[in-house]
């Protein structure tokens, strides 16, 4: 049990760390250097260099040591320890870090900084952790005006997004935009993308035997359901099967070749935990 114990820690500083680095190294690398404030302490810390030239290190600092008292006073202790270590750790990576142009495209700038806060954020959204910021705020609205979270955060990051028109011009607001919209669809991805299936069930009037057997005999983790015919009301069987979204179009030729007029309904499943689901091919 402590063995497992201290795997889970190593696991979870892994993830901690990793996470605080690849967004420390979306806004040292990609952001900053091209003056794109896309949301969070780390935006407001873009602008305020780019203006008064005030360390972004520093104001990151500031800004998530305000937040962290905000906190404390309204939310607790619980999720002041959630977010404490990662508010304080994130201007510490980014002083540490570098900072320079790693291309003179701004677009390229833009799509790579992204995607790599967004898997950033990802990897301590997998902890129940967070870097601090402007993830406060939302958590006190919704615990005193049952305000969305994510509605509430999203208007925070826009404000912040807005205000590059101010210090850039309008091509710094639709880049900021663009990486927004990116690095929540690398999130969305990374949270379900890897470990996307393809859940079946299948129906026959008259082969559902012969399906069966093809499925035993190249897949495994096969469910079969007695169903009963929402019409006809006659008793029969349902197939239930999940498999790689690689192994789906061999998948419905086969029972196609089995049965024309199989009925197929296929669903997408984000995750798949325990038991054996792979084919004997694997």
């Amino acid at each position: 049990m402590q063995k497992n114990k201290r795997k889970h820690s190593l696991k979870y500083w892994i993830y901690f760390i990793t996470g605080l680095e690849l967004i420390a190294i979306s806004i040292n690398f990609f952001y900053a250097p091209i003056n794109i404030a896309a949301g969070d302490s780390t935006g407001i810390a873009i602008l305020v260099d780019a203006v008064w030239g005030v360390n972004r290190s520093v104001t990151v600092l500031i800004v998530n040591i305000l937040m962290l008292i905000l906190a404390t006073i309204f939310l607790g202790k619980e999720t002041l320890k959630k977010v404490a270590i990662g508010s304080l750790l994130l201007p510490i990576l980014m002083e540490i870090n570098p900072s320079f142009k790693l291309t003179n495209n701004d677009l390229l700038a833009v799509i790579y900084g992204g995607v790599i806060m967004g898997v950033g954020i990802s990897l301590l959204y997998r902890i129940d952790s967070s870097s601090g910021g402007t993830t406060i705020p939302p958590l006190i609205l919704k615990k005193y005006f049952y305000i969305d979270p994510a509605t509430s955060l999203l208007i925070i990051d826009m404000v912040i997004i807005v205000l590059n028109i101010f210090v850039d011009g309008m091509e710094a607001f639709l880049l900021a935009t663009l990486s927004q919209i990116l690095t929540t669809i690398t999130m969305r991805y990374t949270e379900t993308g890897f470990d996307k299936k393809y859940q079946l069930q299948i129906m026959s009037n008259e082969k559902i035997t012969e399906i069966q057997e093809m499925l035993q005999e190249d897949y495994d983790g096969l469910t079969v359901y007695n169903v009963v015919g929402g019409y006809s009301e006659q008793h029969k069987q349902q197939l239930l099967i999940v498999v790689d979204t690689n192994e789906y179009g061999a998948l419905i030729a086969k029972i196609r070749d089995i049965d024309d007029d199989a009925f197929i309904v296929t669903e997408d499943v984000a995750k798949v935990h325990g038991g054996r689901w792979y084919g004997k091919n694997h």
